[in-house]
Order: structure tokens, then sequence, then C-alpha cells
């Protein structure tokens, strides 16, 4: 009688392969031994693939990458990459940062956050940033993109991911952006006007000051919400312009560090500020926050930059401008009603700290007159005779 074959079979060992077919799925599955893991469970990793060689290409990949020491937890999600790039890659920079990055990403991963990132392809990547295309603009793509670079980049030094498939796609355009625009003179009246009033339930607007400073200056929206009470002589009429809401609280350039002086409708402005901001401080009591800032919450806090503008399209709505129109848009005003006021360029850059007068020139100064008469003026003077 034959010897009877042992019906025990030889587990594979650690790192061996093996290929079989589901037919629950209908594809080929291989399979890596990777051993136990610490509660005694064998840990295993599987690719699977339409053929036989698709799987072995796979493999050989897995292979590469599990020399290399790259371990990628099969749960382990693009979006997971994301929040640990938020939170440990981004150290030393400041909370606007942290926010505009995870705002940025965030149309990006919400196509691709649950994919797991071993199995993110350039593919996935690319028609990602197609799909969104339609919808933001072209700097809003690029950022997008750059801050999933960053991720698996960051991915990529922990050991998580072999490779960075992002770094691969070129992102698209985008939809063309609203260019920014200056308001007429009129339209600025309308406006000082509109945030020194009430809204409809009686209570004044928070941002009258801020708008009156931001229109009379041309000082940045990130450079107000950071002044202090301490950067302002009332008495003097000055204000120095040495910090802004950026990271380690710098100016935007060097030649942004520049004292003013205030007109006389911006002091007003600001005194009626204080003695608002002292009333808020009173009736809060111990829950104020003394941050020594200006343009604050009603508990002392910082303003958040999505309040203001949700606030100021209050503003631009009541003065019968519509809401199409954002804070920063006060600086190119300020810009356009000095240059259509005659003051030289070099000036204007000067108070408004650009590093250069072209910025001036061509981002910042819009031609508040429908029609250039300088030169029939001159002509007419000259041939008068």
């Amino acid at each position: 009688m034959a010897p009877m074959a042992s019906a025990t079979s030889k587990r594979r060992g650690h790192g061996e392969d093996s290929i079989y077919f589901d037919e629950d799925r209908n594809r080929y599955v291989g399979a890596v031994s990777l051993g136990a893991g610490p509660d005694g469970k064998r840990i295993r990793r599987k690719v699977t693939g339409k053929t036989k060689q698709e799987v072995r290409d796979k493999l050989r990949a897995l292979h590469t990458d599990l020399d290399a020491g790259v371990q990628t937890p099969a749960r382990y999600t693009v979006q997971a990459a994301v929040d640990v790039w938020l939170t440990e890659g981004l150290s030393g920079r400041s909370a606007r940062t942290v926010t505009l990055y995870r705002d940025g990403v965030k149309p990006l991963t919400d196509k691709l956050g649950a994919t797991p990132l071993r199995k993110l392809t350039a593919a996935n990547v690319r028609s990602a940033l197609a799909s969104l295309s339609d919808q933001l603009s072209t700097r809003s793509l690029q950022i997008a993109h750059n801050c999933l670079v960053r991720a698996i980049r960051h991915a990529q030094a922990d050991d998580i991911v072999a490779r960075n498939v992002a770094e691969l796609v070129r992102p698209p355009a985008g939809r063309q952006g609203r260019s920014s625009k200056a308001l007429t003179v009129d339209q600025a009246q309308a406006l000082v006007d509109a945030a020194a009033g009430r809204r409809g339930d009686g209570s004044p607007y928070r941002l009258h000051a801020y708008v009156v400073v931001l229109l009379t200056t041309g000082i940045r929206p990130e450079e107000a919400r950071a002044l202090p009470w301490g950067y302002f002589d009332l008495d003097a009429g000055t204000v120095a312009v040495w910090r802004s809401d950026r990271a380690g609280g710098d100016t935007k350039t060097p030649r942004s560090r520049r004292t003013l002086k205030l007109p006389e409708l911006a002091l007003t402005a600001l005194r009626g500020r204080k003695a608002a901001q002292a009333a808020e401080r009173l009736k809060v009591g111990e829950l104020w926050q003394d941050t020594g800032l200006v343009f604050t919450t009603t508990v002392g806090s910082m303003l958040d930059q999505h309040n203001i503008r949700r606030e100021f399209r209050h503003i631009t709505r009541a003065a019968g401008l519509g809401d199409d129109w954002v804070p920063r848009e006060l600086r190119y005003t300020f810009v356009s009603i000095m240059s259509a006021g005659g003051v030289p360029v070099e000036e204007i850059a000067r108070v408004a700290g650009h590093q250069q007068t072209s910025t001036t020139e061509l981002v910042y100064r819009r031609e508040l007159r429908p029609v250039i008469t300088t030169g029939a003026e001159l002509m007419d003077k000259v041939f008068a005779r």
C-alpha cells in the first residue's frame, strides 16, 4: 500500500510570494508574507491584477519598496498623509498660513482623500485636477497641487511611500479669475458712509474703522489685522506699520515697514473704535483676551479674515455696490485715487510700501477717469497761439 500523502502544506516564509485566482473578484491576487505581528497574526501584503504577469510586476515593485524600507499601511490614505503634513510639516508657520494650505488643498482631498496612498497614481492626480479646472482658478489649482506634492514628500521622508506620483503631474490651467478693481471716489464715499451706519437690527458695523483705515492709508489687510494700539499715536496722528499677520509677524517686504500720517477721517474712526472696544471689554469681563490689537472680535481676539470678508460684503451691499468686492481692493482704490490726484508714482510706492514702482504702476494703479486727457490738454496749450 502506497504511503499516504501528507495533509499538511509548508507555510511560506517571510518575503515569499503566492499567486492565485480569486473567482469572486475575477482577478489574480498576489500575496507577500511579512511574518507575524506582535499579536501573532500573520501579516500579508496583497496586490491584484487581471493577469498573472500584471501581478508579478506589482509584486516586483512591492519587493522594491520593502527592500527600501518603505512600509505603507493598507489603510493609510491620501487624507491621512495631508493631515500629518499640515500638523507636523508646517512647523513655525502662522495659523493663517496653515489655514490657507488646508483650505487650498481641500478641493483635491475631497476627490482623492479616501484613496490609499500606496495605490495613488499620477493618473488619479491628473484626473482630479482636470475635474477641478472649471471650478478653480489656475492659482488655486497650483496651490492644491503644491500642497499634495509636499504632503507626499513628507510621507516619503517617513518611509511611508516610495515615490511621489504628484510630482509627475503638471496642474492644468483653471478658469480665469476676476481681476482686482478699484472704487471710484463716489463709490468710496458711499462705502465710508455705509460703514459708519448700522445694520438692519440697529447694531453698528464692526468694520467701520477698519474700512476707513485701509481706504485712506493703503495698508494691507494683513497689516491692519496685526496692528496693536501701541503702534498708533492718535495725538500725533500717526501709525507705525511694522508688522503683519504673516509668518513671524514680518511685513511683506523690508520697505513695507513704514510710519504713516493718518488723515482726520481715520483718526475720528479710530477714536470711535477705541471707545467701542473699551465698552466691549467691560461687557465681557474676564472673558476678554488682552491681545492689544485694534481690530478684534467682541472678546478681544484677532479678527478672522473669513469673518472680515463676510462683514465687508454686508457693508458693500448697504452702500449699493453689490457683494463683488473684497477688502484688499481698498488698497487698489487708495493707489488709484492718489494717482488720479497727481501724486508721483515714486511717492505712492513709498506710502504703499511697495518694493518697486513697477508694482504700483502695473499691479495696483487703476485709471479712475474714463478718458485720458493729459495729451490733448498739453497739445491745446502748446498750439493755442
